[in-house]
């Protein structure tokens, strides 16, 4: 009996437990962010390890007893534990984890977690700029970003480049050795060619800014290193997205400029001011005149954007595909301002073996843009001539008397469709023209590039636990020119072509890289250990291109236009040149070691050898080390809700710049030399000679940058990271001046001045999940100082590279103990309000320091105290460098709705507003002329007018010219909308999104020009600059 009982319980227990075992438990997980399946997510039974990974859909399946717990892991995301009671269905919604001290970074040639980095490396990741328009143009989607990195854009015209600094000036910018190093998966891509990359494209940005992350790059690192790394495929169920927008822009700012009763009377006055006449008789029949500008700037300029990715794979193989397509209308005259482009990526990766991987990465991009001509020139284009033309010519000049008259009767003007001639003004003249007869002068002109860059890799996984070895081959093959057909035209006296031309150019480029590393990482004990070594050989500048020209072709306008016509040969003139390859060869190594996560430290040391530099210093060596402590991560260390984490870094390391002329060592030969021969000296043969001595000791500009900075998690919900950098630029190239008596007509190059930049830097994050509510921000802030220190010995300051502005000639100077190219001019102190106080101006002999100076005039500051106004008082005005940057994301999103605004700013700079042509002296003017000082105590800043002008009030450098450059822009504003799956679901996808965007909505400024925002080699100068556009755009996103 009692075995039998025994037996029947044994038989009950075994059959409840496989009773229980035979629950089914069923479900789907997906992201938080937008309810995405998740393949791959591990479901395990907790403290067992049974379990399963959810499939392509983020669907799972598993039989578990009621009484277990489920335990839902993935990585990136914060697991979660859910126990089954009674459930048969459970649905799991992952969140993204909040611990930024655990992400990986891209470093140079390779990843590393975030919490033993030690050096200045800002990261960007593909949702970080998912949400900024495309553009085109990749710096443009890093503006506001990141700390240290100033970017300003060269052009409002759709697809231009924009001015990139990291950390400050390193060098002298005479040859763009101010760019930083553009690193595209592996291939080194030059700043003018980084248009290629297509922004949706983009996994991450890495920004490299101390000396620490940058060794490893060596020569040509000294600018900073953005490092961009592409998508790639991912293993599960094949993805399409896609992201389109449509929408319209216009010019955000006008400027205010006077109509033609305003314009009229100031004439009247200026020359009567000379002792002339009255010019405009009758000011009352001239009403307000032409607006020009109105004319040229497009309110509804369009635009749009359409991207279509492709991606999956396996546990073997895995794929990226996108194409791209951007079209955008210029908000000046479109019809000869827009922008075009065609993209197309692959990325694969192939896992052969267990021990062998491959993979590339292929980009290409086609790119064609129609441009105004002069962008930011006072020497004509359409928005110098808008600024400067009197407003009482006329768009179209429609009186049949003036049409059969000089000029337009003879000459071979530009008409409208009607027949009717463009209106030529007869006070305005030289450069500046009308600008809708300028426009048809240049229709059929364009300028266009196909760009080719890929990487192709081999990775050997050894039998040696951490040992991997690593080649790949990198190529960048570009073509690119222009095309245009110029009528025969008159514009005016000086702007005419009486013959005709049609002309093109054709350039190609290629340049190739090698690269084999050896890494090794081992951990023992609580010891990690990475090391690597690596060797590169690199190769590029190797280009050749032709122009062709014909004249004179027997037709006049641009649809007929070809190289098809009989000419004479005369008529025919071409051109081709060859560049000069640049040869680099590396050997490279690097070694990161930490304890416990507890202490750090990384040391780089790279050795380049390059074709630039003389044979005494061909190769350079570029050393560097940083050190961390985890302070968190001692025992001493008490938990706190406060500080989260702590972690502390200082590094200090030496890097290069070769960014210098081709044979800058040498002694080249030129022509041009005058030789007498002959016992009277009367014959002249022309010679060769060299230009100037050879430098065999030319070498890379060095600079040495020391860095220290913390990072620490805050409250749980912030993240801050703090840095202070000093970098120092030593043996900048500049031409040595040697004395007449060597007999050279030139100067040597040599290693001559110092500079140096240093400035903090702060990095703000805070993300916060409050019910249904997901709140994130992050802000950052820098600042710069900027030093030149040494210009050579006996030099106080050099007179090259200067900017200038007409007859004031120079208008910045590079002096030591100032920033580079820092405003250089006169002060004034106010307007003589009256005679007296022009002869009150006195020296201590009592003679007048301005004796040329009248009523209405500016008080120059006799700054150097010699009783005389001259060169010697000008003074430092203020620099175009800004000496701090800062930007603002915010991002909200609440059942389905998501809101994003940014913005970025600057500011402590100055900048020289050029817009009016000194040398025309009937230039329009803008209405503040309307303050001028007309009499006693009408202005104390704004001089009388006249045309001679002897006092120089309007021709000498000053203050005048200045305003703050200081600018906030609420950059971008996005409002979307996902729509319930259930409702998406329908037509198949896993997500539609709907967007609204406004870009550059408000700009906050005291600038009076049209926008703040200018760069350039030497920033802050606007000559006419083309503003940036005010866009509204409405968008779609769409994912299966």
């Amino acid at each position: 009996m009692k075995f039998s009982k025994y037996l029947s319980m044994l038989f009950l227990f075994a059959f409840s437990m496989i009773t229980a075992q035979n629950i089914e438990i069923k479900g789907n997980v997906t992201d938080g962010s937008g309810n995405l399946p998740l393949p791959g997510v591990n479901v395990v039974v907790k403290n067992t390890t049974r379990g399963t990974t959810t499939d392509f859909d983020g669907n799972y399946m598993i039989k578990v007893n009621p009484n277990e717990i489920l335990v839902f892991s993935f990585v990136g995301y914060e697991s979660q534990e859910i126990a089954v009671s009674e459930n048969t269905t459970i649905n799991v919604i992952l969140n993204e984890e909040n611990k930024s001290l655990d992400e990986v970074v891209v470093v140079g040639y390779g990843t590393q977690k975030k919490s033993v980095v030690t050096g200045a490396i800002s990261s960007l990741k593909a949702k970080d700029i998912e949400n900024i328009p495309n553009s085109g143009r990749v710096e443009q989607a890093l503006q506001g970003r990141t700390s240290g990195v100033i970017i300003a854009s060269n052009s409002g015209q759709p697809g231009t480049a924009a001015t990139v600094r990291v950390r400050g000036i390193t060098t002298f910018d005479t040859y763009g050795g101010n760019n930083p190093l553009w690193v595209v998966d592996g291939v080194i891509v030059e700043s003018s060619g980084i248009g290629f990359i297509n922004q949706n494209d983009i996994e991450s940005i890495e920004v490299l800014k101390d000396a620490a992350s940058l060794a490893i790059y060596g020569s040509r690192a000294a600018s900073g290193v953005i490092l961009i790394t592409t998508k790639k495929g991912k293993s599960g169920k094949i993805s399409v997205n896609y992201t389109g927008f449509a929408g319209v822009s216009s010019a955000a700012k006008k400027l205010e400029m006077l109509n033609a009763t305003e314009y009229a009377a100031l004439m009247n006055e200026r020359s009567v001011a000379s002792g002339g006449n009255i010019i405009f008789s009758d000011l009352s029949s001239l009403g307000r005149g032409t607006d020009w500008q109105s004319y040229i700037f497009d309110d509804s300029a369009k635009r749009s954007s359409h991207e279509l990715s492709v991606s999956g794979g396996n546990d073997k193989s895995t794929f990226y595909l996108s194409f791209g397509l951007i079209d955008q209308e210029g908000i000046v005259l479109p019809e000869i301002s827009k922008f075009n482009k065609k993209n197309i990526r692959i990325n694969s990766t192939h896992k052969i073996s267990e021990y062998f991987t491959v993979g590339q990465t292929l980009g290409y991009s086609h790119q064609k843009s129609v441009g105004i001509g002069n962008t930011n020139s006072e020497f004509g284009g359409p928005l110098s001539s808008a600024i400067n033309l009197d407003p009482i010519t006329p768009v179209i000049e429609t009186d049949p008397v003036l049409i059969n008259q000089t000029p337009y009767f003879s000459n071979p003007v530009i008409r409208d469709s009607f027949g009717n001639p463009y209106g030529i003004s007869n006070f305005v003249g030289q450069e500046m023209s009308n600008p809708l007869a300028y426009a048809q002068t240049r229709l059929g002109h364009f300028g266009w590039s196909d760009d080719f860059v890929g990487n192709a890799f081999l990775e050997i996984k050894t039998p040696i636990e951490g040992l991997k070895i690593r080649s790949s081959i990198g190529g960048k093959m570009a073509f690119w020119g222009g095309e245009g057909f110029t009528p025969e035209f008159y514009l005016n006296a000086s702007l005419l072509t009486l013959q005709n031309n049609y002309g093109r150019s054709i350039n190609k480029t290629f340049g190739w890289n090698i690269e084999n590393t050896i890494s090794y990482s081992k951990s023992f004990d609580k010891h990690n250990l990475e090391a690597m070594i690596g060797q590169g050989a690199y190769v590029d500048n190797i280009t050749s291109g032709s122009s062709t020209t014909y004249f004179d072709l027997p037709i006049n306008n641009y649809q007929d236009a070809s190289f098809n016509f009989d000419l004479p040969a005369d008529n025919k003139v071409g051109s081709t040149y060859d560049g000069i390859e640049h040869h680099l060869s590396s050997l490279f190594a690097r070694l990161n070691y930490n304890y416990d996560e507890k202490y750090l430290f990384s040391g780089i040391i790279r050795r380049d050898g390059s074709t630039r530099f003389g044979k005494n210093n061909k190769y350079g060596t570029f050393p560097s080390f940083s050190v961390g402590w985890n302070i968190s991560n001692e025992g001493f260390w008490k938990e706190n809700k406060i500080v989260n984490t702590f972690k502390l870094r200082v590094g200090y390391g030496i890097t290069g710049n070769d960014g210098i002329p081709n044979f800058g060592y040498a002694a080249l030969i030129n022509g041009g030399r005058n030789y007498t021969f002959g016992a009277d000296g009367t014959v002249i043969e022309t010679g060769y000679s060299p230009s100037a001595p050879d430098n065999p000791d030319l070498k890379w500009e060095e600079t040495a940058q020391f860095n220290v900075g913390f990072d620490a998690k805050l409250a749980n919900d912030f993240t801050l990271t703090i840095e202070y950098y000093r970098k120092k630029t030593t043996g900048i190239l500049q031409y040595v001046t040697i004395p007449g008596y060597v007999g050279a007509t030139g100067d040597p190059l040599g290693n001559v001045a110092d500079m140096e930049n240093s400035g903090f830097e702060f990095e703000l994050g805070y993300r916060k999940k409050v019910g249904e509510l997901n709140v994130s921000a992050n802000a950052n802030f820098s600042s710069l100082k900027n030093e030149v220190t040494y210009l050579g010995f006996g030099k106080e300051f050099i007179t090259t590279g200067q900017a200038g502005f007409q007859s004031m000639g120079p208008i910045t100077r590079t002096q030591v103990g100032e920033a580079y190219n820092s405003f250089y001019g006169y002060q004034t102190a106010g307007i003589f309000q009256n005679m007296d106080e022009v002869n009150a101006y006195t020296n201590s002999n009592g003679g007048l320091i301005q004796p040329d100076a009248r009523p209405g005039d500016f008080r120059w500051v006799d700054s150097n105290g010699d009783g005389t106004i001259s060169d010697e008082d000008k003074v430092f005005l203020g620099s175009p460098l800004p000496k701090y940057t800062y930007g603002l994301t915010l991002n909200f999103d609440y059942k389905g709705f998501d809101l994003m605004t940014f913005f970025q700013g600057a500011g402590g700079n100055k900048i020289f507003k050029a817009l009016r042509r000194l040398d025309i002296q009937n230039s329009n003017y803008q209405t503040d002329a309307l303050s001028r000082w007309h009499g006693e105590g009408t202005s104390d800043s704004y001089p009388r007018l006249s045309i001679d002008d002897p006092n120089r009030n309007f021709t000498n450098p000053s203050d005048f010219y200045l305003e703050d450059g200081d600018y906030l822009r609420l950059k971008v504003v996005q409002l979307g909308y996902t729509i319930p799956k259930d409702l998406s679901g329908k037509i198949g996808a896993e997500r539609l999104r709907l967007f609204l965007t406004a870009e550059n909505l408000l700009t906050l400024t005291k600038y009076t020009g049209y926008d703040p925002e200018i760069g350039g080699n030497i920033m802050g100068i606007d000559r006419g600059y083309y503003p940036q556009a005010r866009s509204f755009m409405f968008g779609v996103n769409l994912q299966f």
